[in-house]
Formats: structure tokens, C-alpha cells, sequence
């Protein structure tokens, strides 16, 4: 019989990282989430998984769903990390502690889960990592400084961690979505997408399937614009 997979998702309690949740559950994987509100563990319950409210900023929650994750199934074969929002001003209004904010939110968020699980994939001899990143991690836009500044980072660790990953049979991919409908629908936001029109979670969520499914097993290090046409640059 074939071994059960797992799904760990951080930050899985609304928008993307509850889509990509439900979209896993969905293809047989059993269902961990950590999310700062109760709707995450509501979420992982109602799948049947396990879940824990806490924080991606902190190490300790954290360690505490790979632990209960790992004390359920005793594997953890996909991680998907989801971020919240991070502050916004006029790039020199932001003050230091915006800019570190913005780095706890957007990069290290995914870095702890990262650093925890990563061992844990390449003991059990492989696995597959998806950060839901942003279209503008590459051509940035002034809306969400702290976002593109610190996802730009996150795009060269995918980079450096696929490296070192790779022949260990460990990927890391980002999902890099544009104007999406978790969002408040915006005219001027929609019409500046080519196909007219906000992207869905589910979209988003099925990105995510495919770069942990096996069919994406000889992709690693990149990342994947599902924005509408809104950036086109190599």
C-alpha cells in the first residue's frame, strides 16, 4: 500500500494558503496547518488534518506544528509557505523597523519552516517546497515595497537552496501570483492585467499542486508568474 503524503502549510487560514489546503487535501495529501487565526486549525480539522495557532514569526509555533505533524504522520513530503501582509509607506517613509518587519513577514516566515523541514524531507529521501511569493518580486512596484524587496531575496535563497537541494532529491519552487481575488477588487488593478481580469485562489492553488506533484519533479529553483500577463519580462 502506498504511503501516505503530507501537506504542511504555514499560514494556510484564509486567501492562498487555505485554497492551496483544500486543493491538497483534495489530491490525498493528509493536512497540517499553522495560521495566526483559529481558521487555520478549523481548516485542518474539517480536512481531517491537524492544525495550531500560532505564528510563522515565531520559531517556537513553528516547531511546534512540524513536531505535532511529524508526531501524526511521521513525514512531511510538501511544504507551501503563505505570508501576510507587510507594512507599506512611501519607500523612505519606511522606517527600520518597517524594513524588519517586512523581512519577518516575507522572508523569514519561510525560512524557519524551511530550515526545520528541509532535514526532515532528505532523511526520508525527498520532498517538495512552494512559496506563494509575488508577481513583482522581479519588475517592483512601489504599492508593496517591503513585499518586493524581501521576495527578491526569497527568489535568490530558492535559487541557492535548490543547489544545494537538488541532488538530495529536496525541491523549492515559487508561485508568483498577481492581482488575485483574495484581494478587493480594484478597476484600475484589473483592467492593467491582459486577460482583464483578477486571477482566482484556486488558480493560485493548483500552481501549487503541480510544482509538489511528481509531473514538476524535474523543476526546481524557478519561479512561476500566474499573474495574467501583467509582467512578461524574462
Amino acid at each position: 500500500m502506498a504511503e501516505e503524503k503530507v501537506a504542511l502549510i504555514m499560514g494556510g487560514g484564509s486567501g492562498m494558503g487555505a485554497a492551496a489546503a483544500r486543493r491538497l487535501a483534495q489530491g490525498g495529501y493528509r493536512i497540517a496547518i499553522l495560521s495566526s487565526s483559529g481558521k487555520g486549525e478549523a481548516l485542518a480539522k474539517e480536512l481531517g488534518g491537524v492544525g495550531v495557532t500560532g505564528s510563522n514569526q515565531s520559531l517556537d509555533d513553528v516547531k511546534q506544528v512540524v513536531d505535532l505533524t511529524m508526531a501524526t504522520w511521521g513525514r512531511i513530503d510538501a511544504l507551501v509557505n503563505s505570508a501576510g501582509h507587510g507594512p507599506r509607506a512611501p519607500i523612505l517613509d519606511l522606517t527600520d523597523e518597517d524594513w524588519h518587519q517586512g523581512m519577518e513577514v516575507y522572508f523569514l516566515s519561510a525560512v524557519r519552516p524551511i530550515r526545520l523541514v528541509a532535514p526532515i524531507m532528505e532523511a526520508q529521501g525527498g520532498g517538495a517546497i512552494v512559496n506563494i511569493s509575488t508577481t513583482w518580486a522581479f519588475e517592483p512596484s512601489s504599492v508593496f515595497p517591503t513585499s518586493v524587496v524581501f521576495r527578491a531575496g526569497l527568489a535568490s535563497f530558492t535559487k541557492l537552496f535548490a543547489g544545494a537541494y537538488a541532488a538530495k532529491n529536496v525541491r523549492m519552487n515559487n508561485v508568483l501570483p498577481g492581482w488575485i481575488d483574495s484581494l478587493p477588487e480594484v478597476h484600475e488593478r484589473r483592467d492593467s492585467v491582459p486577460m482583464g481580469r483578477y486571477g482566482t485562489v484556486e488558480e493560485i492553488a493548483d500552481t501549487v499542486a503541480f510544482l509538489l506533484s511528481e509531473g514538476a519533479g524535474y523543476i526546481t529553483g524557478q519561479n512561476i508568474r500566474v499573474d495574467g500577463g501583467v509582467t512578461r519580462s524574462i
